[in-house]
């Protein structure tokens, strides 16, 4: 490699770090991991959960296995309509949704509170003694200056 092409090489190398550590970049990969992390959470709160105690409520349905069975054209296999599946996917979203709102608008809450600029004390009103105190200083001021 001639001193022109390892030039280009250690520019090209330079590019590629400052472009990964630039914030967003960052910013992002850890949003995808914990966005993974977050999902496995979210969709073992659905399918362990919330699925189960819906099965309980409408008489021991599971979503998941609903589906619609057509005979198969010229003694073909059956086609099968998974349309419980596709539920069960849209439910996950639903709550997936739902709860990164919540996450979202707890986080804002927090940012809110973080970032209110502290209040001014509040100066109490002079008390009547201290209206008297300031007009008799005056009052001397005026007499004492002519």
């Amino acid at each position: 490699m001639d001193k022109q092409e390892e030039q280009h090489v250690k520019k090209f190398i330079q590019e590629f770090k400052e472009f990964a550590m630039r914030g967003n970049v960052v910013d992002l990969a850890v949003g995808v991991i914990i966005g993974g992390a977050f999902g496995k959470i979210t969709t073992s709160l659905v399918q362990n959960i919330i699925t189960p105690v819906l099965s309980a409520i409408t008489g021991k349905i599971n979503l998941g296995d609903l589906a619609l069975k057509i005979p198969g054209a010229f003694g073909g296999a059956d086609i099968v309509i998974a349309y419980g599946a596709f539920l069960q996917n849209v439910l996950d979203f639903v709550i997936t949704a739902f709860v990164i709102f919540l996450m979202i608008k707890l986080m804002n809450k927090l940012r809110q509170k973080k970032e209110e600029p502290p209040a001014e004390p509040v100066v109490p009103a002079p008390s009547r003694e201290e209206e008297l105190l300031t007009e008799i200083r005056d009052l001397l001021r005026e007499t004492n200056g002519k």
